[in-house]
């Protein structure tokens, strides 16, 4: 009985661990702080990163900021908050750029510079992981 109490107890640890690295890698939508809009719904965060929409719902420009097509926070913010895959973001880019119906969103190379670029561009908007957060942004939640 007690080695199957340890057993458990370990297993309970593990879990709590897991659970909370799971955490810390999470994806958080974040937008400069003169941002007045604080949640979004899938649908309208998925329509401002395919570039459909460009306007905040108050009206403010959204700048769009985004990792390159082969990072993996790139791809797990498609598939995890957008529910896209990282090609079908891009082919709806590609599609606007050569129609001459839109543009695509501004790349970065990191996350340190996409916390820059966010921080400093009014009606920024792009994600980070937790541990980048900072200040400087803020985080919209995604109902």
């Amino acid at each position: 009985m007690a080695r199957l109490s340890s057993l458990l107890a370990a297993s309970l640890m593990l879990l709590t661990s897991a659970l909370a690295n799971a955490q810390e890698l999470a994806i958080a939508v974040v937008a400069h702080p003169d941002v007045t809009t604080q949640h979004l719904t899938r649908d309208t965060t998925r329509a401002i990163f395919a570039m459909r929409q460009r306007t905040w719902p108050d009206g403010q420009a959204v700048r769009v900021f985004v990792l390159d097509n082969n990072h993996p926070v790139h791809a797990r913010f498609a598939k995890e908050q957008l529910a896209v895959y990282p090609h079908q973001l891009q082919l709806a880019w590609d599609r606007m750029v050569f129609s001459g119906t839109g543009q695509a969103p501004n790349r970065v190379q990191n996350q340190r510079e996409m916390l820059e670029r966010i921080a400093t561009t009014p009606g920024a908007l792009g994600y980070l992981e937790r541990e980048y957060l900072d200040d400087r942004v803020q985080v919209i939640s995604m109902e």
